[in-house]
């Protein structure tokens, strides 16, 4: 059974930079691609970063470019993680964010960004951004 778990939110002021971890771990769980969502208080789930399965290629909401940074690590056997800095966070940033990791290697490159791509869930870490 493959396990996504998020860790790093927290309260932090406008500003101030933040890093959040995910870690999918499990048998059957390989190098795939992993994306971070977020869900603010009243909106809709939306896509926030992705990493492709090699970690060369990152994908961006253009909400977060230029100041979040997503990156991954496969070295640990049957162990993979992802991390997402954030710097320079906003009021705006402030949402329940959400680790989403990919069971195949995706056909066409535009599917990193869609929520339904991903089968593999973490339930989530809380970051509010004070103002």
């Amino acid at each position: 059974q493959v396990q996504v778990i998020e860790t790093g939110g927290g309260l932090v002021q406008a500003g101030a930079s933040l890093t959040l971890s995910c870690t999918a771990s499990g048998r059957g769980f390989s190098t795939y691609p992993m994306a971070w969502f977020r869900r603010a208080p009243g909106k809709e789930r939306e896509f926030v970063a992705a990493v492709s399965w090699s970690g060369r290629t990152a994908y961006y909401a253009d909400s977060v470019k230029g100041r979040f940074t997503i990156t991954r690590d496969n070295a640990k056997n049957a162990e993979y993680t992802t991390y997402l800095q954030m710097n320079n966070l906003t009021s705006g940033d402030t949402a329940d964010y959400y680790c989403a990791a990919a069971t195949t290697h995706f056909s066409q490159s535009d599917y990193h960004e869609r929520s339904g791509a991903y089968e593999l869930w973490g339930s989530g870490t809380q970051v509010t951004v004070s103002s």
